[in-house]
């Protein structure tokens, strides 16, 4: 038996942007489906938001995402959750962040650090912050 965690980020109208990105970023397949494709549109306004949606990169990368309704609460905070992206290559992070830093506001600049040959923290244009980072093995405590 095999168990993944995919994060699943809600937007309030702008998922399908935020899900182009980030298949412009991390390629691979991009599925769409609004609420009107489902049959759950509770409003004319909302038909063509994102009822699901995700991104499942050939690295395996997998991110999944929503319009919240306008009929439920929605506040998305602001450090609420960090998207951990971690690689197993200081070269495949940096170009990850070249695309991904596009638009966005570094939180912290990529580089090197005690215990990553490369970190960086970024917040994208559409309010989630992203975590880049080469993973290393530690010893267990």
């Amino acid at each position: 038996m095999t168990i993944t965690t995919t994060p699943h980020l809600n937007f309030r109208g702008n998922a399908r942007a935020a899900l182009e990105f980030y298949h412009s970023v991390f390629g691979g397949q991009l599925v769409v489906l609004t609420n009107e494709q489902a049959h759950s549109t509770q409003t004319p306004a909302e038909a063509q938001q994102v009822k699901f949606g995700q991104v499942v990169g050939d690295s395996g990368f997998q991110i999944m995402a929503y319009d919240v309704p306008a009929s439920v609460s929605y506040e998305q905070g602001d450090k609420s959750l960090f998207v951990s992206v971690r690689g197993t290559s200081a070269e495949q992070i940096i170009e990850l962040w070249g695309r991904l830093s596009a638009g966005s506001t570094v939180i912290e600049d990529l580089a090197p650090s005690f215990f990553s040959p490369a970190y960086g923290m970024l917040k994208d244009s559409f309010g989630v912050v992203w975590v880049l980072d080469v993973a290393v093995a530690y010893e267990p405590a």
